[in-house]
Order: C-alpha cells, then sequence, then structure tokens
C-alpha cells in the first residue's frame, strides 16, 4: 500500500520520519526521496539481514538515513540514542516480508520445509521449537486461539503433544503434517479457504516474537514523540492486528491527542491484489498528532 502511505504520512522536504519496519527499504526509498534534501529517515528493523538489503537499497540517500537494528517498541530509547526529541511521522509495515517467507531456513513458511524458528530477530533466545517442544497441552492450545483464532486449537495441541513424544518437533514440515492430520478430513481441504497449517504458524510466530506486546507499546510510546501535525501510518495483516491499532487510536483521538484521518481502515485496490495476493488482507490506518 505504497499509494496510501505516501499520501497519508505526506513526506516533504525537512521532515524527519521513522520507518519502524524498514524490511528491505520499499516504503523507505520512496519517503527518503520526498523528504531531501534536509530530511532524515530513521530505519529500523529487528532482522539484520533485512536491514543490511534496505541499507544496499537506500546507499545513494546514506546521508539521510539513520539505520537502527532493533525493536520499533523501543522507539523511545532509539530517538535518545540518536539526540532526536520529536519526529514528524511514522510508519509501521506489520507482518513478515515475503524475503523472509522465501528463506526456508528461517522458518517462517509451512510450503518450504526449514528449521522451526520464526524468529525475526536471530538474536532472540525463544524460536518456534522451543515453543512447541516445551509448553504444555494447555498452553499450545491457548496460544493457537488466542494468537490464531484456530477452530482446532485443542486438537492440534493433542496432537502436537502426541507427536513430541514420539521424537522433538524439528522443522516446518512436520508441524505442518501434524496440523493437517490433527484437523478433520472434511475441513482439511477447504480450511477457511486457506492452508489448513496458516493460523497455527500465525500464531506460534506472533508468540516467539511476542508482536502483539511490542505493538502496543510501540502504539502508546509514539503519539508524545511526534510534532504536532505529524502523522502515524500502520499496516496490518490481520484481525488481531488491527483491533489493537484500532482501539489505540480511538483511545488517543477520545483523549485528544490525534485526528483520525481513516475513520474505515483502508484496504488495498483491487489491482495491488491481483498483483500482490499477500496484500489482500492489510489494513491501513492513519491519524495525525494534533
Amino acid at each position: 500500500m505504497l499509494a496510501e502511505v505516501l499520501e497519508y504520512l505526506d513526506p516533504k522536504p525537512g521532515k524527519v520520519i521513522v520507518d519502524g519496519t524498514v524490511g528491505m527499504g520499499g516504503h523507505s526509498l520512496e519517503i527518503v526521496k520526498r523528504i531531501t534534501p534536509g530530511g532524515t529517515l530513521i530505519a529500523i528493523d529487528r532482522d539484520k539481514e533485512s536491514l543490511a538489503m534496505a541499507q544496499e537499497r537506500l546507499k545513494d540517500f546514506s546521508d539521510n538515513v539513520e539505520f537502527v537494528y532493533g525493536n520499533f517498541s523501543d522507539i523511545e530509547e532509539i530517538l535518545k540514542r540518536l539526540k532526536r526529541e520529536k519526529i514528524d511521522g511514522i510508519v509501521l509495515d506489520l507482518g513478515v516480508s515475503s524475503f523472509q517467507l522465501m528463506q526456508a531456513d528461517r522458518g517462517f513458511s509451512f510450503t518450504r520445509e526449514g528449521p522451526l524458528d520464526m524468529r525475526l530477530d536471530r538474536n532472540s533466545y525463544i524460536s518456534a521449537y522451543d515453543l512447541v517442544n516445551n509448553l504444555n497441552e494447555d498452553e499450545i492450545s491457548n496460544l493457537l486461539w488466542s494468537f490464531g483464532q484456530e477452530r482446532w486449537h485443542n486438537r492440534i495441541a493433542r496432537r502436537v503433544v502426541e507427536e513430541r513424544q514420539k521424537h522433538p518437533i524439528t522443522t516446518t514440515a512436520e508441524l505442518s503434517e501434524i496440523v493437517m492430520r490433527a484437523i478433520p478430513p472434511r475441513f482439511r481441504r477447504f480450511h477457511y479457504r486457506i492452508h489448513p497449517a496458516t493460523r497455527t504458524f500465525q500464531a506460534v510466530r506472533i508468540a516467539v516474537n511476542r508482536e502483539l506486546e511490542a505493538l502496543e507499546q510501540v502504539l502508546a510510546r509514539m503519539i508524545p514523540l511526534v510534532a504536532p501535525g505529524g502523522r502515524m501510518c500502520v499496516i496490518s495483516f490481520h484481525s488481531l492486528e488491527d483491533r489493537v491499532v484500532k482501539w489505540a487510536f480511538r483511545k488517543a483521538a477520545a483523549d485528544g491527542e490525534v485526528k483520525i484521518l481513516t475513520p474505515k481502515p483502508l484496504t488495498p485496490a483491487e489491482s495491488e491484489a491481483r498483483a500482490n495476493p499477500s496484500s489482500r488482507s492489510s489494513k491501513f490506518r492513519a491519524v495525525e498528532k494534533i
């Protein structure tokens, strides 16, 4: 949703903009073009590989970009370290990038066999392997329901525990197959019209990376850091994220801190959804600091 980001973020020369999820630098490249001369882009990512790719992509604007390896939830500390008191805008593009999904060794994808990892930050201590092989049945069931809204959470949790008693579950293919066998046969083929393992993998990934916790923290912390008239834009990819964003923005609006620019979330144009199927579930919300 690049067009929406540029329209609502409204980057202009001289502005200081934060991209809290720089990824491979797609949004950042277009933003930094618009804030030069005189502007600064603060590009944050918790994935060192993605950050390195963004640095290469933005090398022509290196004088206008501050690259930060870190979690956007630590935005206060990051800005303090960079000696920035206020920013003019921030964009958060949540979820996992296509680059991360296509790397089998990262363990995000149920369609590419790899180690059961799912860490956005490879320096993190807890991986998907740790959760799947150590949580008890009730904990796994609650995780699948809370973070994946998985209908068959009890059955899947039971099957996971049964299978790991034989040997540890070590790969994405193993976990995907366990999920498939746990779901009643008549629901496997058209389970939610998505791959049957989608919600399980989403839930485990969210838990591994504490994604909703980090999102709640950054939403609370970023508003005081934005200068009056500055914009805050968030792209979410599932209902749990969007709900967190919606209520945080509504509360800030009720407290007189922001003006909501998108009363209803924007969704991708049909042409974008066709060109990039992974964008179909995305929702865009934006507010302006009062």
